[in-house]
Parts: C-alpha cells; sequence; structure tokens
C-alpha cells in the first residue's frame, strides 16, 4: 500500500511500533552496557583475587616475555625465593639471576621449542643465586600462554624451592654411605631380599659365610644356601606374617661344602605408601658358640658322671675295706677264745692273712692310682726277661685257677734269643697280674690263656678267659677309672674298679696301647701291646742270696736299731728278726736313732722308719752316715709313693721295704745286705 494512501490512524499505529522498538533496542543497549560494567568490576575482582592467590601460594609464580625473558610478574613467593621485589625483578632478565650461566643456553633451547610448538612445556632443576649472593636450587615448570591465534603471549613459570631437600638428600647420601661402611664392618652377615625372595644385595661377612661373591649371591634365591632350604623360607614367610624373626636357627651352607650354625634375623622394609617391599636379615655365625655349648655339655655330662661314679667308688670302696676288715678283727677275736683247736687256730689265720692281704691290694690299687692321677708314677726302664714274668705270673695264679677248677696255660711264641727287652719290668708285671686276676675272678670253670708274640716293632700279649663276658656297651668305658664300682648287676664282683684303670695307664706309660674283645657268657680277650725295645743299658743286677755255712753264724750275732714310733711295728720287726739277733735296741725318734749309733759303733743293722718325730728317718740316716759308713740301713715306710726309694737310697740308706712289712722279704733283704758286707769283710 502506497505510504500516501494510509490512514492516520494506521500512520499513528505503525509510528508506536517503531518507537516501542526503538525504547526496547535502547533497553537492550543499556542493559548491554551495564553488563560490561560489571563484567569489567568483576574481572577486576578476579584479578585481584587471582593476585592474592598467587601471593598465598607456597610455590613461587612468575610470567615473562616469551623473547626478551623480561620479567612481566612475580609472586610474593618468589620474590621470597630469590630475595628481589616484583618491581626490582621486573626491571631483570630471569637469564640475570640463573646460576651456573650454561644453564641459560639450555633454557631458551627450550623455550625456543615451545615457540616452534614442539613443546607444550618443559620441567628442569636449576640453581639461582639469591640477591645476598647465595646459592638456591629450584624445580622449574614452564609452559607458554598462548594467544586465541595461538601464538605464545607469554610463558608461565613455576618455581619450587628444593634447596633443603637437596641438603637432605646429600646428608641421607653421606649418612648411607656412612651406613654402608658400617654394613661392611659388620660381623653378622647382612642381606636385603626382594618380595619375591631374590637377594638384593649383601656385605662382606655374607660373602666370606657362604665362599660367593657379592655379584654371584645378588638376583639368586636367598634359600639355595642354606642346608634346609624349606625351613629357611618358612621362615622368611614367617616375617611377612609377624613384621619380624628373632633367633631364627639355620645353617649355611659355604661354597667349599663346609656348613655354618647362624641365628637368622629379619624384618619387613616398606616404601612410602607403607606397602612391604622385601626383607632386611641378619645371621650371626654361632658355630663357635654351638661348639663351646656342646663341649660345655659333655663336659657336664662328664662331671656328673664322674661324680656318680666317684660316689658309687666310695660307697663301694667302703665295702671293700670293710669286708676285710670284719675277716681279720672278727676272726682275730675269735683267736682269743680258749677252747680252739689247732686245725681251727691255723684255719682263722689263714682268714685273717688272706683279707689282710685282699685290704693290701686295694690300698696298693689306690696308692698306685693316686701317683697316676698326680703325674708322679715314673717309669723305670731295665733289661727284662719276658718269659720270665709270664711264668712267674703263672706259677702265682695257677693254685688259685685250680681252686676254682679251671685250667691255667701258657701260649708264649718267642724264642729265648728275643724274650729279653728294656722296659719296666714291675709294670709289665702289674698289667698282667690285673688281667689274670680279673680273669679268674669273673670266671667260674674253663680256661685262662696267658701268651704273647712279636708282631713288627711292638709285643703283644693277651689274656684270654671263657668267663662271664662283657656287654658291648661297657667296652668302651671298662678301662675308665671307677667302673667296677658302678657295675650293679649280680655279676658283679669284688674289687675297687681301679685295676684295669691302672693297667691302662701304664700301658700308655710304656708307649703302648690296651684293648678288649668280648661277648656275654663266652669270654673276654684282653690284648695290650708295648714296643719291642731291645737297646741295652745300664745292668740292674740283684746280689742273689747265696746260702753258705758261715751265714748261721752271721745271722745268729747281729746287733740291729729299730728305730720306728710305731709300738706295734716295732713288736712285729723285732719278733720277725729276734732269731739271728744277740741285741735288739729300740728308740721312738731320729734324734735318738743318731745318738745311739754313735754309742754303739758295732751295730751292723739299722731298720730305719721315714717317718718319726723331732728328726725324720732321711735326715737321721744323713748325720749317721757323716760318722759311719758300714752299718747297714734299710728305710721302712708306710708311705710307698713314686720317688720314696730313690730319697732313702740317696739319703744314705742301703734299701728300702714298705709296710705293712712282709717277714720273708724283710729276712731275704737283710741277709742279702749282710752277706755282702761279710764279703767285703
Amino acid at each position: 500500500m502506497n505510504p500516501h494512501e494510509k490512514t492516520k490512524d494506521e500512520l499513528i499505529e505503525e509510528l508506536e511500533e517503531l518507537y516501542q522498538k526503538h525504547e526496547a533496542l535502547k533497553k537492550s543497549y543499556e542493559n548491554t552496557i551495564t553488563k560490561n560494567i560489571q563484567a569489567e568490576e568483576v574481572l577486576r575482582e578476579n584479578q585481584e583475587l587471582f593476585r592474592k592467590a598467587l601471593d598465598l601460594g607456597v610455590v613461587g609464580m612468575a610470567t615473562t616475555h616469551p623473547y626478551t625473558f623480561y620479567f612481566l610478574s612475580a609472586n610474593k613467593r618468589l620474590c621470597e625465593m630469590v630475595g628481589y621485589t616484583e618491581e626490582e625483578l621486573l626491571q631483570k632478565t630471569w637469564a640475570e639471576i640463573t646460576f651456573p650461566k650454561e644453564k641459560v643456553d639450555e633454557d631458551s633451547a627450550n623455550v625456543l621449542k615451545l615457540l616452534r610448538g614442539e613443546l607444550n612445556g618443559y620441567v628442569m632443576e636449576k640453581q639461582y643465586q639469591h640477591k645476598d649472593g647465595h646459592m638456591i636450587d629450584i624445580t622449574l615448570s614452564v609452559q607458554g600462554v598462548t594467544k586465541k591465534d595461538g601464538s605464545i603471549d607469554y610463558i608461565l613459570i613455576l618455581a619450587d624451592d628444593i634447596t633443603q631437600r637437596k641438603l637432605a638428600e646429600k646428608a641421607l647420601r653421606e649418612a648411607s654411605e656412612y651406613s654402608r661402611k658400617l654394613i661392611e664392618t659388620s660381623l653378622d652377615a647382612l642381606v636385603t631380599i626382594s618380595a619375591e625372595g631374590k637377594i638384593t644385595d649383601v656385605n662382606a661377612a655374607t660373602e666370606k659365610i657362604t665362599g660367593l661373591s657379592r655379584e654371584m649371591l645378588i638376583g639368586s634365591d636367598f634359600s639355595d644356601y642354606f642346608t634346609e632350604p624349606d625351613k629357611a623360607r618358612s621362615g622368611y614367610l614367617k616375617v611377612f606374617e609377624d613384621g619380624q624373626v628373632i633367633d631364627y636357627p639355620l645353617a649355611v651352607r659355604h661354597a667349599s661344602g663346609k656348613v655354618a650354625d647362624v641365628l637368622y634375623n629379619a624384618s619387613v622394609y616398606r616404601n612410602e605408601q607403607g606397602e612391604v617391599i622385601g626383607v632386611f636379615a641378619a645371621a650371626r655365625d654361632i658355630t663357635q658358640r654351638k661348639q663351646t655349648e656342646r663341649e660345655l655339655i659333655i663336659a657336664k655330662e662328664k662331671a656328673e658322671e664322674s661324680e656318680r661314679l666317684k660316689s658309687a667308688f666310695l660307697a663301694n670302696m667302703s665295702h671293700e675295706i670293710r669286708t676285710p676288715m670284719n675277716g681279720i678283727l672278727g676272726f682275730a677275736e675269735l683267736l682269743k677264745e680258749p677252747n680252739l683247736s689247732g686245725d681251727e687256730q691255723q684255719e682263722y689265720i689263714k682268714i685273717i692273712e688272706k683279707s689282710g692281704a685282699r685290704m693290701l691290694n686295694i690300698i696298693n690299687n689306690i696308692v698306685d692310682f693316686s701317683k697316676i692321677e698326680a703325674g708322679l708314677m715314673n717309669v723305670a726302664l731295665k733289661d727284662t726277661n719276658i718269659n720270665e714274668i709270664i711264668e712267674f705270673v703263672y706259677t702265682f695264679f695257677k693254685p688259685q685257677a685250680e681252686e676254682k677248677r679251671m685250667q691255667l696255660f701258657i701260649r708264649n711264641s718267642l724264642p729265648i734269643e728275643a724274650t729279653t727287652i728294656r722296659t719296666d719290668r714291675e709294670k709289665i708285671y702289674s698289667i698282667l697280674t690285673n688281667l689274670v686276676k680279673n680273669a679268674i675272678k669273673y670266671s667260674n670253670e674253663g680256661v685262662i690263656e696267658v701268651g704273647c708274640t712279636k708282631k713288627g716293632n711292638y709285643l703283644e700279649f693277651s689274656v684270654k678267659d671263657s668267663g662271664i663276658g662283657i656287654p658291648k656297651e661297657r667296652l668302651e668305658a671298662i678301662f675308665e677309672r671307677f667302673i667296677q664300682a658302678d657295675i650293679t648287676d649280680v655279676e658283679a664282683r669284688q674289687g675297687a674298679g681301679l685295676g684295669l684303670s691302672i693297667s691302662k695307664a701304664y700301658v700308655e706309660m710304656l708307649g703302648g696301647k690296651i684293648w678288649v674283645e668280648s661277648e656275654l657268657a663266652k669270654g673276654s680277650s684282653f690284648y695290650f701291646s708295648i714296643p719291642y725295645n731291645i737297646e741295652k743299658g745300664e745292668e740292674n743286677i740283684d746280689q742273689k742270696v747265696v746260702p753258705r755255712d758261715s751265714e748261721k753264724y752271721l745271722m745268729k750275732n747281729l746287733k740291729i736299731l729299730i728305730a720306728d714310733d710305731d709300738e706295734i711295728s716295732n713288736k712285729l720287726v723285732s719278733l720277725t728278726v729276734k732269731d739271728y739277733c744277740k741285741e735288739i735296741i729300740e728308740t721312738k725318734n731320729g734324734v735318738e736313732a743318731v745318738k745311739i749309733c754313735q754309742q754303739n759303733p758295732d751295730l751292723d743293722l739299722v731298720l730305719m722308719d721315714i717317718q718319726m718325730p723331732d728328726m725324720n728317718g732321711h735326715e737321721a740316716t744323713r748325720h749317721i752316715r757323716e760318722f759311719n759308713n758300714k752299718v747297714t740301713i734299710i728305710a721302712q715306710t708306710a708311705f710307698g709313693l713314686s720317688g720314696d726309694r730313690e730319697k732313702a737310697i740317696n739319703a744314705g740308706c742301703n734299701d728300702y721295704i714298705t709296710k705293712p712289712i712282709n717277714r720273708s722279704e724283710l729276712n731275704t733283704i737283710i741277709q742279702k745286705h749282710i752277706n755282702n758286707h761279710s764279703a767285703i769283710d
């Protein structure tokens, strides 16, 4: 429609519509302006809040120009790190505070890559120089901030001060090196083991105990080096269950095959998240300690056994001494009965003699054993006829064997020319006597055989019987002291339990050995060997007593001094020698003995007791020899210890006899010396 053709009302309506649109546009514009103003205010407020946030941050933050590296902004934390104010930093480039300077080139190269789009960002550690000159370590996180067109607007830098961390790491590293030195000098084997059971590290002690190098051990299964791998693995698993293991016993096998006992201690170690990542273990070598413990246990058992045997020995010894004493005292009392027949008297006297001989044998064994234990027993080597000893033993024991209806034989293969050797005659005799006496004691019937044969450079003696035999479990101990006293079965026999122990000591003194073969109810065979020594030494020939008519005269007219403080001994000796004495003088001390010898130069014989009051027999003899070398002096003593005979001879005595004095032996000694004296005269 042509506008000119519109009505007035239509035009007014159109104008009103245009006005409303204008008002709407005006209002919309005003709203837009308001919103822009509000947005600017919000942005300004946000920028202030962001700035505050930056300044409150624990991380240093800055922006720099992408090409000049000049600071565009810096937060409070960064300013504190480097010691500059933000205004001062805005006058500097990032490169000006970098140390060392070669890091600037590295930084520039990385920024260039950012500008080219080759990097989105990078992280690096650098040192920066504080305003006061000291160095600080910083970790940088660098990133480019782009415009809408994708070009770099500015560089955003986040900086974290790691100076203290670096110092801590250095201290930790130094501490680690120190700890490593401590670990390497440890006497215990120290090992770290992974959760899979593989060795990750070891110290020098581990190399020593296994015999393998560190390189060979690392990466291997830790259980491979124990004698019981399953037990080792079980202990390892127990560490994970309980957190630790204390004093877990294991045995480590050395590369050479040698085994060492160890106590295994271990505990888990964790990562920063608290997860168990392995085990730290220590193994202490206790081989020597266990050996010492075993030795102590054995020593304790031996001491207890020795104490038990001693107790048994003392109980048995009490029985052994009281039994013959009962025979001696009991039958001595019966001899007082007025109506005894001659046969009864002789029977009682034989019992007393037999009991006395038994007790003397016990005492001799105790004395000999004491000498051996004290190291006072000496070996007296001299030419010895072995055949004579065997024949003497045979003659002596034959009646005893026959009393038990047993047969005693000699099986000797030594030719006459090989029968004399250089050894200790008395010890050979004592050994054979003990063995034959035991054979008779522990046999009820059958045969006993004594033999000797030459085997190489040794003589081998044997005493075989068909007696009760010895249990196998006692064969090793039969030569130990007091063993007889410990036998509690029905086959136990009288005896102190010292005979075989003494025999063993004698054999070893002579350079030989002794052993036994036995079977229960079938008998025993004892053997001992000694060196076959035929080297000649000084002759030790005793003067033999040759009966002559003149002896009757000499033995009938002796003048004898008996010096003994024991009244019974004095009386016994007086009764022994009275038949061939014209005069007997008695005294009870050494001082009087010397005076009597001075007053009686015609004395033929002095029987000198060694142990007397005022002056002992040795000293009295020395004084007598100062003025009289002619008189015969025979020492008599109840001691009978090793070296007593030599002491008596050195003091000036002519001979020596031990108590209790055997009448026949005393007469033989007196006769020998009186005859020799007469021959000299």
